[in-house]
């Protein structure tokens, strides 16, 4: 684990972030904040591309939670079945959609609180659920953003919680808003788990990273 980068130097990072990608995009593919909901869902242990061809067709037909219970659980299994842990990831589409339908009237919830309630919606899905639609300013820490995080000194931290904490107390409040849309691409495309692409890096002057490639 690196040491805490400071104020300055976190803000030159993110300047040039900023700089690169001024609008970042998730890239799980979806049409409203449902289909977010499930698509997020399903990512656990699997890829977005992977997520996003499987549920292509499944969006097409059941966009709203009611048509996904119209579509039944077999339904949802059929289409999802290329991802991994379908099975128990379709029962948990068909109970959060039926939790929504009977509490929520159909709409999702905009609280952590709520949308943590949710079948297979923990406190990660819910914050990459409240910050791609709702804009707001939660820090969804994944593989990629922990290993960004602890590599380069933005955000050390022994788990999620503490690199998450890390990041909401010394990111700049002007990048919070696309703060873990730019680790997350970063860690995806760059700053690998394995080699990483040191040469590449647009910020390897100011990561704190020893094993350093080029």
């Amino acid at each position: 684990m690196s040491r805490q980068l400071d104020y300055l130097t976190i803000k030159e990072i993110f300047t040039r972030f900023q700089a690169t990608e001024p609008e970042p995009q998730g890239e799980l593919e979806h049409v409203n904040a449902y289909t977010l909901v499930v698509a997020v869902a399903l990512s656990a242990q699997a890829t977005d591309k992977g997520v996003n061809k499987a549920t292509r067709a499944l969006f097409a037909v059941a966009d709203t939670p009611q048509k996904m219970l119209n579509l039944g659980l077999d339904g949802v299994t059929e289409h999802i079945k290329t991802i991994g842990l379908f099975r128990q990831k379709a029962k948990n589409v068909m109970k959060l959609s039926q939790i929504l339908v009977d509490d929520y009237g159909g709409e999702v919830p905009n609280s952590r609180a709520a949308l943590q309630s949710l079948p297979g919606v923990g406190r990660k899905t819910a914050n990459v659920v409240l910050n791609m639609w709702w804009a707001h300013p939660a820090q969804a820490v994944d593989t990629h953003i922990f290993r960004v995080g602890n590599r380069t000194g933005i955000a050390p931290g022994k788990d999620v919680d503490q690199v998450e904490r890390r990041i909401e107390d010394h990111v700049p409040a002007d990048f919070q808003r696309h703060a873990h849309q730019w680790l997350i691409l970063h860690g995806r495309y760059t700053c690998v788990a394995r080699k990483p692409k040191c040469a590449a890096c647009l910020i390897r002057d100011l990561c704190l990273f020893e094993d350093k490639t080029f």
